[in-house]
């Protein structure tokens, strides 16, 4: 029986005018035939959920590696969540959800094994070799390094998901062509878009925008939940942080007698509740100041629509400073990440030694004889889709001795 999209109206609903419209999208790269079922943004998200990459992120460390508890966040669950939130904004915003769910749900699939420890280290390794830059990185694999179509490399993804993907914390280029305005631009990124202009210079959209800040929102209140759950922080330590400090006294007065599970519980989702209002309030003031007509306009604004309210700005700098002092840099984390960082380093000189060892990689049979530069970028590529538990476990199959994790 034929499918009536008409009827249907598959990829529907309300939009705004600002919002992102999958019937007008810029298209792919290699040109496909439209879905009956799905929206292109759709689409994008569904091969974004498929990929050997997502289902990775379950092993990826967020903040605490595996072995210290079941219950931590992984990067994948830190996905979700961020994803969640994404979703929320969109619809408040009238804007295409299924847009802000894909950027938000590949936005980390570049992060290495072992968090940022992880990165650091490689990145300080591919210096003489152009870096290592998790963002560059995830564009890698969505254009080249999965593997899972006859037609081409990496996942065809439309224009506006690779554009959000790319610059969904905002333009990598100065408005005159200059170098970046977030550093030097990675060579992945410089590289692709000489195949396919992601137009740098300009803002993302609403949609990436969104996502971006649903990120902010939650790795703030999930790290401080997980960090109470590890012991390394206290609720007398998120007293230090004003807008923390209110909410727990609020739960307080209405639950006198909360166990202090709940009462964690309690505050973390007023946190979410209140970030996430305040970005909505604050994007609706600027829609309302800025009259955008188009997805275009929102690209060409000039600034950031999605964001803080400046006093919540002040909220978000405060908990990272507690963050970073209380989880991030304690002793035993840092301990933990030195012996993360010798693995990933580890890891890599063995590789470049021996590019034979890397088993299963599509490139390692072409290996011989390539230059010392390619060769790096290759090592990286595969060091960089390791699992913390794979990584780890490889590392003791070559090494004699391999840091305790734990």
């Amino acid at each position: 029986m034929a499918i009536d999209t008409g009827v249907l109206g598959f990829g529907g609903g309300e939009r705004a005018l600002y919002a992102s419209n999958p019937w007008a999208s810029r298209g792919r790269l290699f040109p496909e035939a439209s879905s009956l079922t799905r929206s292109e943004f759709q689409r994008d998200r569904d091969r974004i959920v498929h990929t050997t990459a997502f289902r990775r992120l379950k092993h990826k460390t967020q903040v605490f590696i595996s072995p210290d508890g079941d219950h931590y966040r992984t990067r994948l669950t830190h996905t979700i969540e961020v994803a969640q939130v994404a979703r929320a904004l969109a619809r408040a915003l009238k804007l295409d959800e299924d847009l802000a769910e894909g950027v938000a749900l590949v936005h980390d699939f570049g992060h290495t094994p072992f968090g940022h420890t992880g990165e650091d280290a490689l990145d300080e390794l591919m210096k003489p070799y152009g870096g290592f830059d998790h963002n560059a990185q995830s564009l890698r694999i969505v254009t080249k390094l999965e593997r899972r179509y006859a037609e081409f490399d990496g996942l065809n993804l439309t224009w506006e998901t690779l554009e959000g993907l790319v610059k969904h914390n905002g333009p990598l280029m100065m408005a005159d062509g200059g170098e970046g305005s977030h550093g030097p631009l990675p060579q992945p990124i410089r590289d692709y878009c000489l195949l396919h202009d992601l137009e740098l210079s300009s803002y993302a959209s609403l949609e990436a925008q969104v996502a971006a800040i649903s990120d902010d929102i939650a790795y703030n209140t999930h790290d401080i939940d997980d960090g109470l759950r590890s012991g390394l922080l206290t609720f007398d330590m998120l007293e230090e942080v004003p807008f923390l400090a209110g909410l727990m006294q609020e739960v307080r007065t209405k639950y006198p007698n909360l166990d202090p599970t709940r009462f964690a519980y309690e505050v973390t989702r007023r946190q979410i509740t209140h970030m996430v209002e305040d970005v909505i309030a604050v994007s609706q003031k600027n829609l309302r100041e800025l009259a955008p007509e188009s997805a275009q306009d929102v690209r060409m604004a000039g600034r950031v629509i999605s964001t803080f309210s400046n006093e919540m700005a002040q909220t978000d700098k405060q908990i990272k400073r507690v963050l970073f002092s209380r989880i991030y840099r304690h002793p035993e984390i840092m301990r933990i990440r030195a012996g993360a960082s010798q693995i990933v380093v580890d890891l890599f000189h063995r590789y470049m030694d021996d590019p034979a060892l890397m088993k299963g990689h599509y490139w390692v049979k072409q290996m011989n004889g390539v230059p010392e530069a390619a060769r790096a970028r290759h090592v990286a590529d595969y060091l960089a889709g390791m699992t913390d538990t794979y990584a780890t476990r490889v590392h003791a199959e070559l090494f004699d001795q391999t840091p305790d994790l734990r």
